[in-house]
């Protein structure tokens, strides 16, 4: 399947990577070589060969009917120790730039002006990450110091006005993305690529309203944010976007399976890594504005 999450489908979980080799030859009265035990076999966005690292010297090459191959561990595939080791030091890279700036950096304008500044540094090692061919560790480190001060400087004004709000906010961020996940594996939510294609494109026009929403109020067109406001909107597209950021998991979870199923390359994890924060800071941010919200003017 080719990744709708723009981390994953320049690189790695995604037909076009550097170790993709497709074998598509049909075998006499069955589906072209490597389709067996593909879920995707036969939709748009399917991989023609069943398996993305098909010439990928560490991916199994057998698949098995009804699932993907389950091979042994070897050197230099990607585990799920690498995707859960990769993603604590990425999110505690997150934490400690948090921790650091609300600690230092008092409720201020220019605190406010630094917040903004981090996180358009870290949308810039997003975005270059995200068009890079190759996992860069620094890179994603980097990313994930700068938006820790954002957010340390975001949940410190929360915090001074609503008492408490990040520490909500972040247990709601982790019912979330763990009822998300046990969902996920109770196979209540299958990611087919109709699902993906869906979601993205309500996703898409999400950002686009939110996008349109902030001119208008920049220039004083909508009071009060507009659909990003305080009130039962606000807190109406809040919900909405916190499901959207539930479906980026589902994503997640999906291109991290396949990965270890197929074989991909151990440097992939930090890319798995890369894009679980991405989606965890979606849930968090608009988490906290719910929770603003819902505590009222206070």
């Amino acid at each position: 399947m080719r990744s709708s999450n723009p981390v994953f489908s320049r690189r790695g979980f995604s037909r076009d990577n550097g170790y993709a080799g497709f074998n598509t030859a049909p075998q006499a009265g069955g589906p072209a070589v490597g389709t067996q035990g593909n879920p995707y076999a036969g939709t748009p966005h399917a991989p023609q060969g069943g398996n993305p690292y098909a010439q990928n010297p560490y991916a199994p090459q057998d698949l098995q009917h009804g699932a993907p191959p389950q091979a042994p561990p070897a050197a230099g595939r990607m585990t799920m120790d690498d995707v859960v080791t990769r993603t604590a030091m990425t999110l505690g890279t997150v934490t400690v730039g948090a921790v650091l700036a609300w600690a230092l950096l008092p409720v201020t304008s220019s605190s406010f002006g630094l917040a903004i500044g981090s996180a358009l540094i870290a949308m810039v090692f997003a975005l270059v990450q995200a068009f890079k061919r190759k996992a860069s560790p620094p890179l994603i480190l980097a990313y994930a110091a700068f938006e820790g001060v954002f957010l340390g400087v975001i949940s410190e004004m929360f915090n001074s006005r609503w008492s408490g709000a990040p520490f909500q906010a972040v247990l709601g961020t982790l019912a979330v993305s763990g009822a998300t996940l046990l969902v996920y594996r109770a196979g209540w939510i299958r990611v087919t690529a109709r699902y993906a294609r869906i979601g993205m494109a309500i996703a898409i026009a999400f950002v686009l309203v939110m996008a349109v929403n902030l001119l208008l109020v920049v220039f004083g067109v909508a009071d009060d944010g507009g659909l990003r406001s305080m009130g039962p909107l606000g807190a109406i597209v809040g919900i909405l976007a916190i499901v959207l950021g539930a479906f980026f998991l589902t994503l997640d979870f999906k291109q991290i399976e396949d990965g270890i199923a197929y074989g991909a390359p151990r440097d992939e994890s930090w890319l798995a890594a890369f894009g679980l924060t991405m989606s965890l800071v979606w849930i968090y941010l608009e988490m906290l504005r719910l929770v603003a919200i819902f505590s009222g003017n206070d």
